[in-house]
């Protein structure tokens, strides 16, 4: 691939798919028996995950191998990793070594190890003994093998560092900071691989119960041809706009990352179609690669899918699905929003040409895709009166709704088969014929179907990932094996039997397919789990939190700083999911506890999207972002040059994560519907302003003072409580002394804030921390003290504070503090809220200088005859 860029040659269309594969599926694709041998593992692997997830499981599969679900699907993974990957460049790819089939049989029965010897492990109480160790190493450097060749060397390396620490971090070669006592092989592998604390922990487990359900309903999605119809939608949508293919990029790949959990397939498929395009319409082939790079990097920060982070975000911050999905939401529809404006700037500063003939103007597209997505969330919303009244009204509603979801299926089935099937168009055609959304969208609204099943079951019926995915890809069996055959009955068509066959084959595919992509998340998320155990056997996180706060000096900008460089760069040799669950797993506490010390309360969920964020972002990144090189593949552009400008499209995508910390009005966190919408309103005029700001243009070119006022607009617009809270204190400062008339006068629920300093119980050195305590009911000022946890004492001028009782509100935060020590523990401020003006009314200066602005600029484009 190397020379390939060297010479800027762009790709051919076998070239592509073979980078795709490579990197996502396998490079390796043996003929044969062997060939056919291989497909039918993989089949068996996505049958086994269906029926796995649903509610039939119990009746179906015994339950040993429920319990051991774990061990089965690594068990899978790595089969099919040394089956599909190999080992090196040179080596071949039309039949699979005598090597590697011992690799991954023995790999397959190691992962399997636990399910085998099941009664022995229970015996022995998840403790390995002499054998067990020993087969447990073996099973860890098969495993980071498989993961070198699935993800590329990093994982192994920083899995192996990790596991290295296990062993020697007693060694006087570790620095005192991290030195730990070490452990024992027998201790080590019982840890990593005998129980679910390393390998088989919560990554694993939330690869095999919903991530990959999600991914085979991309695959099987996509082999129903839904991925040509939304871009083929997009085109119509946006392709006559000016700079039309970059925006069709960025609506298409949005919704292909809906699908995809892939940014280089999500590159190579969209941007095979809208790079010629974007470069026939003036811009670079850097520029053309970077835009398809940011929209389809972006793909997996869209809900509902967020790529596998959303599951398990579930898992570590511990909260439902919806409400993850329901605070990603914000940030990922802005960041889109700004990212369709940085392409219509782009068009309008280089005066680029429109794509075809038809004339329509930029207000009815943008009214008729917002009239589409409010219609269609809606209809997702809707959808639960009627079922609410059959569920009620029938006695086997299953049957009665699954009949009607048939019945609607056919009857958009007869609407598609009165069009013609959709192709994908030539790009590099002399005469691009842009497709008419009046005339094209009926042969596809039948693929809304599933989703919307999917999201029905999410977020109205709210039940598990698992299932949600489950029943939508029921339907979608249902789709690749009846949409061609009852097609051609519509039609009037013979072949009817020869059109079924096709539909098995389509299927046949797409179980392949999902299979084959969950080859690097199932080791991924494994490898990961050596990470993870690492930090939970050896308490290397706390280490690494006094780490951190050493080397920031105690200032969140700092730390959220490095915490971003971090994931960064871990995330350049690392796949997204791996490079969450390792930078979550080390740092997200870290945030959290340092953010609490300098008296800003950061939410759990806030912290682990910000990681996720930025470990998206090292996809786009020079030198190693892999989807960078892939665009440049497909442009015959500089990868490094595109990824630059990637990451400048992406600015928004790195500002993002710092604007929700500190606002989390951003993540709708503890907002009523209408806050909801004043934020969304205000966030959206925000980004569009940053950007405006950062690409130097609004209304025409923008001088230097207005492209610094215009992101200080955005600034105000994103962080109002930043100046309301200089021009208003929000609280009112109450002497430590006054604490329980303080608390007499509060009302109940109302939240104090309490800064409490005392000496570390490991350092002894004098630390602060902030509190948030919302006042209880009590019957007097004492019992409420009492039921807060606080237990004081009045001495010498000071408010001093005893061990609080076990099972306490603050007790699990306080129990780093040496209550014991010579130096007291004791509260140094109270704080009460006080009333505030609305933040909101800070918007009202920046709207003013920002209508300032555009009166200057329009009066300039109006003395330079400049149009925009």
């Amino acid at each position: 691939m190397t020379d390939n860029q060297t010479q800027n040659r762009a790709l051919s269309e076998e070239e592509l798919q073979d980078l795709v594969a490579s990197s996502d599926a396998g490079a390796r694709n043996p003929s044969g028996g062997v060939g056919k041998f291989l497909a039918i593992v993989a089949v068996v692997w996505a049958l086994f995950q269906v029926v796995l997830a649903s509610p039939l499981a119990n009746y179906l599969l015994p339950g040993d191998v429920i319990n051991n679900s774990r061990q089965v699907h690594l068990a899978f993974a790595i089969f099919l990793a040394f089956m599909a990957y190999p080992a090196f460049k040179s080596s071949p790819r039309n039949y699979i070594p005598i090597t590697d089939w011992f690799l991954a049989l023995l790999g397959t029965f190691i992962a399997m190890y636990g399910f085998i010897f099941y009664e022995k492990v229970v015996n022995a109480g998840g403790l390995a003994d002499d054998v067990d160790k020993w087969f447990a190493l073996v099973g860890l450097l098969i495993l980071f093998e498989g993961a070198r060749r699935a993800l590329g060397p990093a994982m192994a390396i920083i899995a192996t560092i990790f596991l290295a620490y296990v062993f020697f971090g007693s060694s006087d070669l570790v620095p005192d900071v991290i030195r730990w006592k070490g452990a024992s092989l027998k201790k080590a592998m019982s840890h990593m691989w005998i129980t679910s604390e390393g390998v088989f922990g919560i990554a694993l487990g939330v690869s095999t119960k919903f991530v990959f359900l999600f991914v085979l309903f991309g695959a099987l999605l996509d082999k129903a041809g839904a991925g040509n119809y939304f871009i083929k939608m997009a085109f119509g949508a946006l392709g006559h706009l000016r700079g039309g293919p970059a925006k069709a990029a960025v609506v298409g790949s949005a919704a292909t990352g809906l699908i995809s959990g892939s940014s280089i397939a999500n590159v190579v498929t969209t941007g095979t179609f809208t790079i010629p395009l974007m470069k026939r319409v003036g811009f670079s082939s850097e520029k053309a690669g970077a835009v398809e790079v940011a929209s389809s990097v972006n793909g997996q920060i869209m809900p509902p899918v967020m790529g596998a982070a959303a599951f398990l975000m579930v898992e570590y911050v511990g909260i439902s699905y919806v409400e993850v999905i329901t605070h990603a939401f914000l940030p990922a529809t802005i960041s889109y929003i700004a990212l369709i404006y940085i392409v219509h700037l782009e068009a309008v500063k280089n005066n680029m040409p429109t794509l075809g003939n038809r004339v329509v103007s930029m207000g009815k597209t943008i009214g008729g895709m917002a009239v589409f997505f409010i219609g269609f969330a809606a209809l997702c919303y809707g959808v639960q009166y009627p079922v609410g009244w059959i569920t009620s009204a029938l006695p086997n509603s299953a049957l009665v709704l699954s009949a009607l979801i048939f019945v609607v299926y056919a009857a958009l089935l007869y609407l598609a088969a009165g069009v013609d099937d959709l192709e994908p168009d030539d790009p590099n055609a002399e005469e691009v014929e842009l497709p008419v959304v009046g005339e094209i969208y009926k042969s596809g609204l039948y693929y809304l179907l599933p989703i919307i099943v999917l999201v029905y079951f999410l977020m109205i019926e709210q039940k598990s990932p698992g299932l949600s995915a489950f029943w939508a890809t029921m339907l979608l069996f249902v789709i690749l094996l009846t949409q061609n055959p009852l097609k051609a009955m519509f039609r009037a068509q013979s072949d009817i039997a020869g059109a079924f066959r096709t539909g098995v084959t389509d299927l046949w595919n797409g179980l392949i397919d999902g299979s084959r992509n969950m080859i690097g998340i199932g080791l991924a998320t494994a490898t990961a789990g050596v990470i993870v155990g690492t930090v939970t056997l050896t308490g290397v996180g706390q280490v690494m939190a006094d780490l951190v706060e050493f080397l920031s000096g105690g200032n969140l900008i700092l730390m959220l700083i490095m915490v971003g460089l971090l994931s960064l760069i871990l995330g350049m040799g690392l796949p997204t999911t791996a490079n969450y669950i390792v930078v979550s797993s080390l740092m997200a506490a870290v945030v959290v506890e340092l953010g609490a010390q300098s008296g800003l309360i950061v939410p759990l969920i806030a912290v682990h999207l910000f990681v996720f964020y930025f470990g998206i972002m090292a996809d786009v990144t020079p030198p190693v972002g892999l989807a960078s090189f892939a665009a440049a593949a497909v442009s015959g552009g500089d990868a490094i040059k595109t990824g630059f400008v990637a990451f400048f499209y992406s600015l928004r995508t790195v500002a993002l994560p710092f604007v929700f910390i500190f606002n989390t009005d951003l993540l709708l966190i503890d907002v009523t519907w209408w806050q909801g919408i004043i934020v969304f309103i205000a966030a959206t005029i925000a980004i569009l302003v940053f950007t405006a700001g950062t690409m130097g243009y609004f209304m025409t070119r923008s001088r230097i003072y207005e492209s610094v006022a215009l992101v200080l607009v955005a600034f105000v617009l994103f962080r109002p409580d930043f100046f309301m809270d200089r021009i208003q204190p929000p609280f009112s400062m109450i002497e430590p002394t006054e604490l329980v008339s303080a608390v007499d006068t509060a009302e109940v629920g109302q939240e104090l804030r309490f800064v409490v300093s005392g000496p570390d119980f490991d350092t002894g050195e004098m630390k602060d921390m902030s509190l948030v305590v919302p006042v209880p009911e009590g019957a007097d000022s004492a019992a409420k003290l009492e039921a807060m946890g606080f237990m004081t004492l009045e001495e010498d001028g000071l408010m001093k504070m005893e061990e609080p009782m076990f099972g306490a509100p603050i007790a699990n935060q306080m129990g780093s503090f040496d209550f014991y020590a010579d130096e007291a523990v004791r509260i140094t401020e109270v704080k009460a809220p006080k009333v505030q003006m609305p933040k909101e009314l800070v918007f009202i200066p920046a709207l003013l200088l920002l209508g300032l602005i555009t009166v200057l600029q329009l009066g300039r484009v109006r003395k330079e005859g400049v149009t925009a």
